[in-house]
């Protein structure tokens, strides 16, 4: 964590803020007293030092310190699109306290020296934590497993190709079997390449429209089916990344009823855009997966809503102007999300599809379990940790106003609703944007 930042080792009474801690199943309007870095005490607290300090927040939300399991912070190899001192700011800025960074990076990480540089320099410069997933194989090329073991004392916490699949269903099999040993988890990039070859956005009536080549849902449906059979068959833990169609959704809940080791994620541009975002070949609008059609944004929702997806993560991919302002199909894949996941994954709140407290489970208690790392929550004792929300903040998703180094976003030059206004993490202030601690 960044030294220079400022410490709560003060006494700090946080009143009447609505507490939402799915760890303690709490969703209240209480105090919270915050003493030498640590919960104090949660209630109707009246007993103070002259000296404590008290910020209102009255109808704002109080919650545990938020965790994104899926970003690239391009470090080391690609600073220019990001950094993890910028990536880790704009982690802030949204309200997260710490983020899980995928491998694919140049060079890749998939040897120790790569894991221990990332956390060596997010110890140094970082706004949040940082906890480094490595690479299945050896540069990512789908052929020889990395080794799990050695990455694993590095500190990656988990493994995954993500950005290519892995093609070879035997390799697929020896990975899971492999980190079964290192009860590591393994992370899907579902995406069946001979299905997705040249194709650019969904399959349908958008993509016929603009002459551009689609991406089947099967795409991504086969390469789900395969790796839950695979996991079955290994016993082993497996994680479906960026979950984006209405057969991906039924083929998981389907394995979780049958009791298969398979947690699963979306991301929040997966049940806020349909493929009819990209209509005027708008590049911040590809993504791989791609955006789908209405019906896979309801079933995505219905997903989050009866549990089969456990996880919202942003899949934050920054790329510079270099990469997104050209032809639709030469364009990257890819848009940045940690500061607008908070805003987009309320609404799901607003709607009536999740409660309060089912939404931040997706968005801290359930990654946090799902990892293996100890969850964040809001309990006397606890260092903290946490995010106050303002759901009414009305703020516009503006160059000037991201904290990332790029802004490939769909929603730029839109007005959001809900945004963090303070974050903390281990005990150290890394967003304050009304400066009120």
């Amino acid at each position: 964590m960044n030294q220079s930042l400022k410490k709560l080792n003060y006494s700090l009474l946080l009143e009447g803020a609505r507490i939402i801690d799915p760890f303690n199943n709490l969703d209240e309007e209480l105090d919270v007293l915050i003493e030498d870095c640590r919960i104090k005490d949660i209630g109707n607290i009246r007993s103070l030092s002259k000296t404590t300090q008290k910020i209102d927040l009255n109808g704002k939300w109080l919650c545990p310190s938020l965790i994104d399991m899926h970003v690239h912070l391009r470090e080391p190899g690609e600073e220019y699109k990001e950094t993890i001192l910028t990536g880790t700011k704009a982690a802030a800025a949204g309200g997260f306290g710490a983020v899980c960074c995928m491998p694919n990076t140049n060079p890749v990480n998939d040897n120790p020296s790569v894991t221990r540089f990332i956390i060596e320099k997010a110890e140094k410069e970082g706004f949040c934590k940082v906890y480094p997933i490595a690479a299945i194989t050896k540069g990512q090329k789908g052929e020889s497993l990395t080794e799990f073991g050695d990455l694993k004392e590095a500190g990656a916490i988990a493994l995954s190709d993500d950005g290519h699949p892995v093609s070879n269903a035997n390799v697929m099999r020896v990975a899971l079997e492999y980190a079964l040993g290192f009860d590591m988890l393994i992370i899907s990039h579902a995406e069946e390449l001979e299905l997705s070859k040249e194709g650019c956005m969904n399959e349908g009536p958008v993509s016929t429209m603009l002459g551009l080549k689609g991406i089947p849902s099967a795409a991504e449906e086969v390469a789900i089916y395969r790796d839950i059979r695979l996991c079955a068959f290994t016993g082993a833990r497996l994680h479906i990344a960026h979950v984006s169609t209405k057969e991906s959704v039924n083929i998981i809940r389907e394995a979780k009823r049958q009791g298969i080791k398979v947690t699963a994620e979306t991301a929040p541009h997966y049940f806020s855009l349909t493929h009819e975002a990209v209509i005027g070949y708008n590049t911040n609008a590809k993504m791989n997966p791609p955006l789908r059609s209405k019906e896979d944004v309801d079933a995505i929702i219905e997903g989050l809503r009866d549990g089969t997806i456990d996880v919202i993560a942003t899949d934050h991919a920054p790329h510079s102007e270099l990469e997104k302002d050209l032809e639709f199909p030469l364009a990257a894949n890819g848009i940045i999300g940690l500061e607008t996941s908070i805003p987009l994954s309320l609404e799901l709140v607003r709607k009536g599809h999740l409660t309060p407290l089912e939404l931040i489970a997706k968005l801290s208690l359930n990654p946090y379990k799902i990892l293996n790392l100890h969850p964040s929550s809001l309990s006397v004792g606890e260092i903290a940790n946490f995010v106050i929300i303002d759901p009414d903040l009305e703020f516009k998703v503006s160059k000037e106003n991201l904290y990332s180094k790029s802004y490939n976003s769909p929603f730029l030059g839109k007005t959001l609703k809900g945004r963090a206004i303070v974050t903390v993490c281990d005990s150290f202030v890394t967003f304050d944007l009304l400066n009120l601690l």
